[in-house]
C-alpha cells in the first residue's frame, strides 16, 4: 500500500498579521481542520488515485484522525473568468471567445459555477453565477457588441487610461469569490499589462491567496513585424509569470 506523510500547517484566521511574529505560541481549540496538499509520485508525477486510507496525517508528530478525505477535482469549482477588453486587446477578440468556448465546454462540470467580468477602463460583470456556458458566451457576445448595458463591480473611480487589470483580480474576489468558499478559481484571459489600477500587484494577489482563490492566466500578446515584444509586453510576462500557477501564450 502507498502512504502519503503529509505535514499539516495550520493557517488561523482573524489574527492579525503581528500575531504571526510573536515569542508566544497561539493556541486555539478547534474540532475541525482542512489541509490541502498535493501528492507526487518519485518521478514527480501527479499521484491522483489515493484514498483516505493512503494518508497519514501527523501533528506534532502524533498521528491525527481523518474524518473526511476528498479530492479537489471532485469538488464543485467557483470561477471567475476575467476578460481584458481593452485597446491592447483589441486584435484577440475572436481569440477570446474561441478559447472562452472551448474551456466553458470541456472544463465546467454540472456541479460548477462560474461568472464573468470584462473590463478595460471599467470593471462590468458581464455574467452572474451560472452554470450555463450559453449564457455566459451570449452575455459576452452582447456585451462585445454593446447591445446591453451591465453593472459595474467595485468602486466608481475616476480612471484616466484603460487596462484596470489588478483591480479586476482584486474587486473579483472581494465582492464575489470571497463570500462562497471553496474550490475557487480566476482565470484570467489578458496582457498582463496594467495603467489604470488602485490596487497594486501584491495586493491582488495577498487577497487572492488568502481567500485560497488560484489565478490561472491566458496571455495574449501582439509581438512587432519582426516578431518582437516591446518592454510592456515583457512587463507583462513577467508578472504572469509571477502570480499564476498556469501559464499560456497567445500570439497574433
Amino acid at each position: 500500500m502507498r502512504h502519503a506523510s503529509v505535514l499539516a500547517a495550520l493557517i488561523l484566521a482573524g489574527f492579525p498579521a503581528v500575531a504571526a511574529f510573536s515569542q508566544q505560541p497561539i493556541r486555539v481549540n478547534v474540532n475541525l481542520v482542512t489541509v490541502t496538499f498535493i501528492a507526487r509520485d518519485a518521478s514527480g508525477a501527479l499521484i491522483g488515485n489515493l484514498t483516505k486510507d493512503d494518508i497519514e496525517l501527523y501533528e506534532d508528530g502524533v498521528p491525527q484522525k481523518i474524518e473526511f478525505f476528498a479530492k479537489s477535482t471532485d469538488l464543485p469549482l467557483t470561477l471567475a473568468l476575467i476578460m481584458d477588453v481593452s485597446g491592447s486587446q483589441e486584435h484577440f477578440e475572436k481569440k477570446h471567445e474561441k478559447d472562452l468556448e472551448v474551456f466553458l465546454k470541456e472544463v465546467l462540470g454540472p456541479k460548477d459555477r462560474a461568472f464573468m467580468v470584462c473590463f478595460g477602463n471599467h470593471l462590468r460583470l458581464v455574467s452572474d453565477y451560472t452554470n450555463s456556458p450559453e449564457d455566459i458566451l451570449l452575455n459576452f457576445h452582447e456585451f462585445d457588441k454593446g447591445k446591453r448595458h451591465f453593472p459595474e463591480i467595485g468602486p466608481q473611480e475616476d480612471r484616466d487610461l484603460g487596462t484596470a487589470f489588478y483591480d479586476s483580480m482584486y474587486y473579483s474576489v472581494t465582492e464575489k469569490l470571497a463570500q462562497t468558499g471553496g474550490r475557487q478559481a480566476i482565470l484570467m484571459f489578458s496582457d498582463g499589462e496594467d495603467n489604470s489600477s488602485s490596487t497594486n500587484m501584491m495586493t491582488a494577489i495577498e487577497t487572492a491567496q488568502s481567500s485560497n482563490v488560484v489565478i490561472y492566466t491566458i496571455r495574449y500578446t501582439e509581438p512587432n513585424k519582426r516578431g518582437v515584444v516591446n518592454a510592456r509586453n515583457k512587463y507583462g510576462i513577467s508578472v504572469s509569470v509571477r502570480r499564476t500557477h498556469l501559464f499560456f501564450q497567445r500570439q497574433a
